[in-house]
Order: C-alpha cells, then structure tokens, then sequence
C-alpha cells in the first residue's frame, strides 16, 4: 500500500450487525457508518465480574476468580511421575483400583490435595484474575514409568477426567450421572508408549468432556508380572478449559 503522506496509520478489526436496506434486506456498512462505530459505539463491555481478593477467598461467600488478562509466571510443566522422590518407578494400583493426580486446581478447589495448580500472574490488568486460572496455554509434558510389581499380568488405562470441584474429599472423586452439558475441556493430547507388542505408538486425541464426567481411557496397556513400561502424555491446556481436570491411573479387575 502507498501512504500519501508520512502521518501515523490506524487499525482497527471491528464487526458490526448488518444495516438492512428498505424491503428488509442486509446491505454493506459504508465508510461512515464504521467510522461512527469506532467513534461512539459500546465496543469490548461490559468488562467482568472483578476478583475477589485472594485474602478473602476463605470467608467470602462466593469466590469470583476472574478473566486471567496479563503475563503468567511459566510456560512449561515438566514431570516424571514416581511413587517418591527417591524411586524410578510408579507402582500401578492393585486391580480394581485407581489413583489421579491433580492437572489443573483452583484455590478453593483442590479435590482436597492443597495443591493450588495455577500458576502466579507476573504482570496483570487491575480488575483481572490474581493466578493464572487454568493454566491456559501452558505445555504440561508428564512421564509416567509404570511398574507392576505383582505376580499376575496387569491392565492399566490411563484417562483424563473432570470430577466436581471442592474442597473437602481427601480420598475421593465426585463425578455427575449423566454429566452436564456445559464443556469443561476440549483439545487435543498426545501419549506415546510401546504397545504390548513392543511397537513404539504415538496416539493424538482430541478429548472433550463435560462437567462431572468421567474420562474414557486414553490407551491401555498389559503389563507383565515385575514390567516397568514408560507412558509419555503431553498437551497444551486449552484456553477456553474450565478446572479443574486430574490425571488417572485405574487397575481393571481381572486380566
């Protein structure tokens, strides 16, 4: 484009509802009609409900936490999974039982671990969110060495799940039956594993899941009696996801 002067260039990405010509039908905006919307028009508003402070979160009677708008501390979460600090491997459950860890929490809303999964804001609007709520965009890349420490063959899933958000539960998950409709999550995660045949496997699924509703297994493997096999999940927590989500680790019953 050649500019007939030096002066400043302004752009401006606007929509607009059709104006409607006589007999009904939509028309093209004209030049002053955008101008007047850019001028005089309620663009961007209202702005939301401001946060409540972090120091109040505790007596408040309702916890508003916010749009995230601003610089978040981070933008990776890199993890090997293992029973302790001090050992390689993840013992898988017995059969019939699961445990999860928690992917994505609020305060006051940590299924019960005290684990805050949100990280701080570093720069933020003043009327926005104090953490980063949801993580949204941030690459989690977790490794999960999977060990069956028993005599008998094991069938272990791995799943992705969007249980209730509370406080209290220590040792449980709340789920919905049926979920609701509102979606809690939807995006695309990646596991990469060796099959049971030995195969080097690397899956893309686009997960969605409701409010309240339990995950679908994302793969499932059949671990020898004393195996030890590597399970690599990665994603990027999609920006439109609400917390919290956790990761599961589930035995099935029989072989």
């Amino acid at each position: 484009m050649r500019l007939a002067s030096d002066g400043p260039v302004y752009v401006a990405s606007m929509a607009m509802f059709a104006p409607t010509a006589p007999g009904g039908r939509e028309r093209m905006p004209t030049l002053e009609e955008w101008e007047t919307l850019l001028q005089k028009g309620d663009l961007a508003g209202p702005r939301d409900l401001p946060p409540t402070p972090m120091a109040s979160y505790a007596s408040a009677s309702r916890v508003i936490y916010g749009r995230v708008a601003g610089v978040a501390q981070g933008s990776r979460w890199q993890a090997n999974l293992t029973d302790s600090s001090i050992t390689a491997n993840l013992t898988i459950p017995p059969k019939g039982q699961a445990f999860s860890y928690v992917l994505s929490t609020l305060p006051q809303g940590t299924l019960g671990t005290g684990q805050v999964q949100s990280a701080p804001m570093l720069v933020r609007y003043p009327d926005t969110a104090y953490m980063a709520n949801g993580n949204y965009g941030i690459e989690y890349s977790l490794n999960l060495p999977l060990h069956n420490p028993s005599q008998q063959p094991a069938t272990v899933v791995l799943s992705i799940q969007t249980p209730l958000k509370e406080e209290l539960s220590k040792d449980k998950l709340r789920f919905f039956q049926p979920p609701e409709e509102r979606i809690f999550f939807r995006g695309p995660v990646r596991v990469s594993y060796n099959d049971d045949q030995g195969t080097s496997q690397v899956r893309y699924i686009h997960v969605v899941q409701r409010r309240g509703q339990q995950g679908e297994p994302l793969v499932k493997l059949i671990l020898k009696p004393g195996e030890r096999r590597d399970l690599q999940l990665d994603l990027l927590y999609p920006p439109d996801a609400t917390p919290p989500q956790v990761l599961t680790v589930r035995t099935l019953e029989g072989f």
